[in-house]
C-alpha cells in the first residue's frame, strides 16, 4: 500500500489534536493499530510517538487507523478543525463550528436582521389579503398577530 506524505495546513505546520482528540487517538492505538507492542512501534523499533505527541504524523495512523470505521469520527472532528469557509456576503475567510454556516459573524447578523425584516413583510401582507378577502364574508378571520 502506498503511503502519501504527512498532511499539513495551509500555513506549514503539522494538523494538531487537542487532548481529547489525542485520547481517543491512543484508545484507537491501542485497540487496533497491529504495529503497536505495550508502547512501542514495530514498524520504527522505537517508541510509539503518534501515541506521545499531539501531531497527526503517523502515516499509518493517517492512513490505515482514520480509515477505519471506529477512527472515522476522529478523522472528521480533524478535518472540521482544518477547514476555513469564506463568508457568501463578503467573501472573508471564517471558521466555523457548523456546517450550515454561510456567512462570518459581522454579515450574520446584518443578514438575519433582513431575512427578519422580509418574512415580518410578506406575512403582514398575507394578512392584509386574508382580511380583505374574509371581511366579505360572514365568517370574519382575522389575521393572528
Amino acid at each position: 500500500m502506498e503511503l502519501t506524505s504527512v498532511k499539513r495546513k495551509p500555513n506549514g505546520s503539522l494538523l494538531r489534536m487537542r487532548p481529547r482528540q489525542q485520547q481517543a487517538a491512543v484508545r484507537l492505538i491501542r485497540a487496533i493499530c497491529s504495529n503497536y507492542d505495550n508502547g512501542n512501534c514495530l514498524l520504527t523499533d522505537s517508541v510509539c510517538t503518534q501515541e506521545i505527541l499531539r501531531n497527526v504524523h503517523c502515516k499509518t495512523f493517517r492512513q490505515v487507523l482514520l480509515e477505519d470505521k471506529d477512527g472515522l469520527k476522529l478523522k472528521s472532528e480533524l478535518i472540521r478543525d482544518d477547514t476555513v469557509k469564506h463568508c457568501k456576503n463578503c467573501g472573508k475567510p471564517y471558521r466555523s463550528k457548523s456546517n450550515n454556516a454561510k456567512y462570518c459573524t459581522d454579515c450574520a447578523k446584518e443578514t438575519q436582521r433582513k431575512q427578519k425584516a422580509e418574512y415580518a413583510r410578506k406575512r403582514r401582507w398575507e394578512c392584509r389579503k386574508v382580511d380583505v378577502v374574509e371581511a366579505s364574508s360572514r365568517n370574519a378571520y382575522k389575521c393572528a398577530n
